[in-house]
């Protein structure tokens, strides 16, 4: 397995048990739910966030935008899927857990140079 399939398994099991803290426990949504929600803000997190934004403008940056967009993605997958709540206090709970598990994340990956580099 290289290490970027091993970082994306890490990336989603954060996102995973962030999404299910938010949203199951707080919200009482369904497992199945949270999971799809999990995969899709984990693949936007990984395309935008660690590749886009935090190479230009670092791990604070990228942390913050990471949150913002997994707590966009399950916004938008509530709003398009019926008997899902979602509240504000679940959103900011998930954008919280996911900007501080990036931020450590990414520092890690950065001084273990667990991500191959782009060539």
């Amino acid at each position: 397995m290289s290490k970027t399939t091993t970082a994306l398994i890490v990336k989603f099991l954060l996102t995973l048990v962030s999404a299910y803290i938010a949203f199951t426990i707080i919200d009482n949504n369904s497992l199945g739910w949270v999971l799809g929600t999990s995969i899709a803000a984990t693949a936007l997190n990984y395309l935008i966030g660690d590749l886009m934004i935090l190479p230009k403008y670092g791990n604070f940056s990228a942390a913050v935008a990471d949150g913002g967009l997994a707590a966009f993605t399950a916004y938008l997958a509530a709003a398009m899927t019926r008997g899902n709540n979602v509240g504000m206090g679940s959103l900011i709970t998930f954008f919280l857990l996911i900007a501080v598990a990036e931020y450590f994340f990414h520092n890690y990956l950065l001084e273990a140079e667990k991500v191959e580099p782009n060539t």
